[in-house]
């Protein structure tokens, strides 16, 4: 238990002009508040309210006070924000859902193998404890730091969670492809989490020494809790191969690129 005082704290900020109350939940210590006020997931929340498309753009909705309710870091920079807002439709006067998970961005990468006459997808296999289950995935991560480098990412986490290393120019973004309105990101979850998730394709022709090689293959950084399992699928069979949203999304990019003629020739 910390030394610190956990008494319900008060700061305000001004958002549209307007003073906006950010308080504690009971167990919120000082340092952790201020941390979760200046950290760049709360920040990054005030610039989307306020931005093209945001909730306050228009002035039919109004944020009157934010509770922040958990905060956990990893290592020294916070990780993971919890916190509930008070958001509320001027013409109702009704407050709209606004409970909030925020983590921040992330990448995925779609990896398809060419291999006699047969295209291979590349998943990973790990524990996933929220759901309680082993979930076949795209290697994914996210950006661990301020600088937005989505591509650097990508290239770091294939390698990390399956040995692949990919060149930056060898990779396409198909996110890119959508309307500049979306923010060229998607959204797997909305209502409760403020994750946008850039998708990378990478195509290349292998071996069939190298897909044996990859089948199975145990990976992760053990000393962060990750015990990674490659697993390489079909690309035919992948759409009913697993239920992570990430694959899934990835095919309809990749399958929608596709057919518009917007990618490279092989």
């Amino acid at each position: 238990m910390s030394s610190e005082s956990i008494s319900p704290l008060v700061h305000t900020i001004t958002v549209q002009d307007q003073p906006v109350e950010i308080l504690t939940a009971p167990g919120i210590t000082p340092s952790e508040f201020k941390n979760a006020i200046e950290s760049s997931l709360f920040q990054q929340w005030l610039k989307n309210l306020q931005g093209q498309n945001g909730a306050l753009n228009d002035g039919i909705m109004s944020l009157n006070k934010v509770l922040i309710q958990g905060v956990d870091y990893f290592g020294k920079r916070i990780g993971f924000l919890k916190f509930k807002a008070e958001i509320i439709d001027k013409e109702t006067g009704k407050q709209v859902p606004g409970i909030v998970f925020a983590r921040g961005p992330a990448v995925a990468v779609l990896i398809l193998l060419e291999c006699e006459d047969e295209t291979y997808a590349v998943l990973t296999e790990q524990v996933r404890v929220p759901v309680g289950r082993f979930v076949l995935e795209l290697p994914a991560g996210m950006l661990d730091d301020e600088e937005g480098d989505f591509i650097g990412t990508a290239v770091r986490e294939v390698e990390e969670e399956t040995g692949i290393h990919l060149n930056k120019e060898d990779t396409i973004e198909l996110t890119a492809f959508l309307e500049p309105s979306t923010g060229r990101k998607v959204f797997p979850s909305a209502g409760g989490c403020d994750e946008e998730i850039a998708v990378f394709l990478y195509q290349t022709r292998v071996s069939k020494e190298i897909i044996q090689q990859l089948q199975g293959k145990r990976t992760g950084l053990q000393e962060h809790g990750e015990l990674i399992k490659v697993h390489v699928v079909p690309y035919k069979q992948l759409w009913r191969a697993t239920a992570d949203s990430q694959v899934l999304m990835a095919i309809a990019l990749y399958e929608m690129a596709k057919r518009d003629g917007l990618l490279p020739k092989s």
